[in-house]
């Protein structure tokens, strides 16, 4: 009885986490889902711009032990450039941490209050603010992965293959994942796309897989079949075109897993669904 409670709160818990995504936020999700034991929040609302989402939050493991200073996730949220919000996400914040990182999770300006490049300049800032402090919270600055929901793996690919955005900070990125990123999306043809890229002139620039080349990180693209949403192509074509250009590239398809699954399943109720959490965790172990 008490099993079929929890499966029927779970099942529930992950469709108002589908809900409450497209509505702007996954913070009642974040709510009902229980969080990883073994890691605690030891930052929040810390400021790395002058703007008011230029906010972010820290979790990492309870027992850090020795001096030795741990690997660091960046953790980008997704929503379509115009919504998501970090409140949302202490549950994979959480859930990194427990596996032994510091983990970093921050707040960018949204459209239609700014328009591309400015999310992934608050990208730039966050990480330039890790590099400079995350030191004295128990993390290594020369050791990051970025990983990226949506939206989110959309500014970590524009940070990780594309120099201008970090200069010499980049060499600090170990590798980057990309959780059902949009990284070849021309024409714009959805409400977000346009809103948060239409005044580009040259919209070849808004594209990662235009800065795929020679020297960038290594990186894991994680996709569902059934994402309806950013299809999977986009995480196939980047593939072919790191692939292409040497740099170290794992492509994994969850079958039958669509757009919020593959993220909500960092959940402890929902990640037996999906492996992603593993795979993201065996990928910033080999990366840093």
């Amino acid at each position: 009885m008490l099993r079929t409670a929890l499966l029927t709160a779970a099942l529930l818990a992950v469709a108002l986490g589908v809900f409450l995504y497209t509505a702007d936020r996954l913070i009642l999700f974040n709510r009902l889902v229980p969080k990883d034991a073994g890691s605690e929040r030891i930052g929040q609302d810390i400021a790395f711009g002058d703007a008011a989402r230029q906010r972010l939050d820290i979790y990492a493991p309870e027992e850090r032990g020795g001096d030795a200073a741990l690997p660091v996730i960046v953790f980008i949220h997704g929503g379509g450039w115009r919504a998501g919000d970090k409140a949302g996400y202490e549950f994979a914040g959480r859930a990194l941490a427990a596996r032994g990182f510091v983990t970093v999770v921050p707040n960018y300006r949204l459209s239609p209050d700014v328009h591309f490049p400015a999310f992934v300049e608050d990208g730039a800032a966050a990480l330039r603010w890790v590099r400079a402090n995350i030191a004295e919270r128990g993390g290594d600055p020369d050791r990051i992965v970025m990983v990226g929901h949506s939206a989110g793996a959309h500014i970590a690919a524009m940070l990780a293959m594309d120099e201008r955005w970090l200069g010499a900070d980049r060499a600090a990125i170990a590798g980057w994942v990309g959780m059902a990123g949009p990284y070849d999306f021309l024409p714009l043809d959805t409400p977000s796309t346009r809103g948060a890229f239409g005044r580009v002139p040259d919209l070849a620039v808004t594209q990662p897989i235009n800065y795929a080349g020679e020297g960038d990180p290594p990186a894991l693209l994680l996709h569902g079949s059934a994402d309806d949403t950013v299809k999977p192509r986009q995480s196939r074509r980047l593939t072919a075109r790191l692939e292409t250009a040497g740099v170290p590239v794992r492509h994994i398809v969850y079958d039958g897993i669509g757009h919020i699954r593959i993220m909500t399943a960092l959940s402890r109720w929902t990640r037996g669904s999906v492996p992603s959490l593993a795979d993201i965790e065996q990928f910033a172990r080999e990366v840093s």
